[in-house]
């Protein structure tokens, strides 16, 4: 069987072989992270929603600056790099897929290398959460996640015709509460989530759990993601991959829909 090692899919819809599963990224391939400044905006609502705290301070042009910084260091999960990964925190950047507790700090001290207005409200000096905290929190809620549009169709529709569709993600959290809210989860036949094994795209043992999991021999499994180099890594088993762009979802309508007349 010739292996299904896709860029952007073959002129007549094959990918070398039968595919009896699929396996989705979550991040950038399924749903996509909110907005920085709706991220923001949000994280503020809930620390200032606090019983006893003060009315936000900030303002509109406060908030859109704040929203700036904190997405060139790289603050909120599932967006984009930091500019620079401070030295300090590289061991965490490496180990953040791996381990939920290196997830929070990495995270939360990207964000804490953008100085607050208002500090002495925004990081009380005692053990009270910060807004650090906040914008943490509010990442991980399914409020935070925007679907693509052909996410569910594509997810049902595969499932309808008796293929096995599984979900592997490189991420330091739980997100299966994200899929159940946007009706992802009855989709699925399996959830793999880095940080629960130890283990992080590319590497191989990882979609070979994926795999075994999935209950599909991998030359019969097409990975879909985002990343060429995480996601790609699936060919290392036999796997095939098909991409598709880590964009907003309005930019992305129907990137998923292919999958469809590849899997025949």
């Amino acid at each position: 069987m010739v292996p299904m090692t896709l860029t952007h899919g073959a002129p007549d819809g094959t990918v070398g072989g039968a595919i009896d599963g699929v396996l989705f990224d979550f991040s950038g391939t399924l749903l996509r992270i909110e907005p920085a400044e709706r991220w923001l905006r949000a994280a503020l609502a809930a620390f200032h929603a606090v019983p006893g705290t003060a009315p936000c301070p900030l303002t509109d042009d406060e908030i859109a600056r704040l929203a700036g910084a904190l997405e060139r260091a790289g603050a909120l999960p599932g967006g984009g790099s930091p500019t620079t990964v401070p030295e300090a925190l590289r061991p965490l950047w490496a180990l953040r897929d791996r381990d939920a507790r290196s997830h929070r700090a990495l995270y939360t001290g990207l964000a804490r290398q953008v100085p607050l207005p208002h500090a002495e409200l925004y990081v009380p000096p005692d053990t009270a959460p910060s807004l650090y905290d906040a914008l943490y929190e509010r990442h991980r809620l399914p409020d935070a996640w925007l679907p693509y549009p052909d996410a569910a169709e594509v997810l049902g529709a595969l499932h309808d015709r008796g293929i096995r569709v599984g979900l592997l993600s490189n991420i330091g959290w739980d997100l299966r509460p994200v899929l159940r809210a946007h009706g992802l989860d009855r989709h699925l036949s399996a959830c793999v989530l880095s940080y629960e094994h130890g283990l992080q795209k590319p590497d191989p043992r990882l979609f070979t759990l994926a795999c075994k999991e999935l209950a599909v021999a991998p030359a019969r499994v097409l990975m879909v993601g985002d990343d060429r180099t995480a996601d790609g890594g699936a060919t290392a088993i036999g796997c095939g991959y098909f991409p598709v762009d880590h964009v907003p979802v309005h930019r992305r309508p129907d990137g998923l829909r292919p999958v469809l007349k590849l899997v025949g």
